[in-house]
């Protein structure tokens, strides 16, 4: 019967502990989302402003290449 008992107690305690773990942890997946998704929009926008100015400077030279020829 002893045996029972603190196989029992062991069994709660280590059930309490799962769900003490579970409940802390809530919102973790959402929280690392959200930085995940912001990292990626800033290297979004770096990467924009990057296309925007090579283009915009090749887009310069093709002019002026071309006010030259013609």
């Amino acid at each position: 019967m002893e045996l029972a008992l603190r196989a029992l107690v062991a069994w709660q305690l280590t059930k309490e502990g799962a769900r003490d773990r579970i409940r802390s942890e809530v919102g973790e997946g959402v929280i690392s989302t959200a930085i995940a998704v912001l990292i990626m929009a800033l290297i979004g926008l770096a990467m924009w402003q990057l296309f925007s100015r090579v283009f915009s400077d090749a887009g310069g030279r093709v002019e002026s290449n071309v006010n030259q020829i013609g």
